[in-house]
């Protein structure tokens, strides 16, 4: 049986749980939280024990530290050193350049007649998430077809593949990366877009005649949508990375004077090349992999004012067996009727509710 210590049972500590619970690997979780979270976490059964102090994790197979980066590198600083033979730490933090410095030093530190740590250090970064953190939001599927980045200096230690094959059992994608790249890339591609939200929606300003988010589209409220996470899980981000993400930033800044000048002099040429690039780029995204913000297939629906009218709309799709990922009055005109938006996790869906849903006598918006 796999021994394992999960340290933060919150939205990623959580969905871990729940995966490898749910997997064919027999596997005892130990975990650590507060108590009323690790009290449901217990009586949800997706840990075997929980445990109050993380000093009771020494002795796993494998210790996950799931906790917001700067308690998580707290936790490492204790625990690394005490490793034994064949143990391995592993985090599942969004830097990863400040935790292997940290274990340099921690081996650096161990003195050479004691013998070296035999235990391993895996830095990991699951590329998913939700816009809502907690154990209450964590889910079993959460990591599936998502990317798992490990850290390249890991690759070839003798304990790693037993690790890999554990990520494998969460239906996750793993690919290496040099930890320090790492850094670079999500401050562009994670750390950077959190900014952009938070200073988008932030960037009217406060008016009092004008409410600028009543006049808010679908385009504004999809781009803005990371604005409302937690400033608590991205505090030690902005700590630990922040000469990547300012870099960053300075180059966005760059390519919104750009735009700025190409609008004041009419170029419309130059803006046109800049939407065909930014077009060809973003159909470069793979489609097929989640993210922290999962894309869903909008369907949009005209209907009557009518009682009874949305549950014959759902009942027709439960009764086909489609899921609804999102639903969304949009507009309404009183006795008349409204546009709903209704969301599919994936295309095939949507194409199939849309035939579903006309031939029940519905209208598509």
């Amino acid at each position: 049986m796999y021994k394992i210590s999960i340290l933060g049972l919150g939205l990623i500590g959580g969905s871990l749980a729940k995966a490898l619970k749910n997997s064919s690997r027999e596997i005892e979780i130990t975990g650590f939280d507060k108590d009323p979270v690790s009290e449901q976490a217990l009586e949800l059964k997706i840990i075997d024990k929980k445990i109050n102090s993380i000093s009771d994790s020494l002795g796993s197979d494998i210790i996950f530290l799931c906790l917001p980066s700067n308690l998580s590198l707290e936790y490492f600083k204790i625990l690394a050193p005490q490793l034994k033979e064949g143990e391995i730490i592993s985090d599942v933090c969004g830097v990863k350049g400040v935790f292997e410095d940290e274990w340099r030093k921690i081996m650096a530190s161990i003195p050479t007649f004691v013998g070296k740590s035999s235990g391993f250090y895996i830095g990991g970064h699951p590329m998913t998430g939700k816009e809502k953190g907690g154990l209450e939001n964590s889910d079993t599927l959460l990591f599936e077809n998502s990317l798992y980045l490990l850290s390249e200096k890991s690759k070839n230690l003798s304990g790693i593949s037993p690790f890999t094959d554990l990520i494998k059992l969460l239906g996750a994608r793993i690919r290496f990366v040099d930890p320090y790249l790492h850094d670079k890339i999500i401050a562009y591609v994670s750390h950077l877009p959190q900014v952009l939200a938070v200073s988008l929606i932030n960037s009217p300003g406060e008016d009092e005649k004008i409410n600028y988010p009543d006049f808010a589209a679908g385009g504004f409220r999809d781009l803005t949508r990371i604005a409302s996470s937690d400033f608590d899980v991205w505090e030690p981000v902005f700590r630990y990375n922040k000469n990547e993400i300012n870099s960053a930033i300075e180059n966005l800044i760059i390519k919104l004077e750009s735009m700025k000048n190409f609008i004041d002099k009419g170029d419309l040429s130059s803006i046109k090349d800049e939407f065909i690039s930014s077009k060809k780029k973003r159909e470069s995204i793979p489609s097929n992999i989640k993210g922290f913000i999962n894309p869903v297939h909008d369907v949009f629906i005209y209907a009557e004012d009518k009682p009874g009218t949305l549950f014959r709309l759902t009942e027709v799709l439960y009764k086909n067996s489609i899921n609804i990922k999102d639903i969304e009055l949009l507009k309404i005109r009183e006795g008349t009727g409204g546009t709903f938006r209704v969301s599919f996790e994936t295309n095939e869906a949507a194409e199939r509710a849309k035939v579903l849903i006309i031939n029940a006598g519905f209208r598509l918006a």
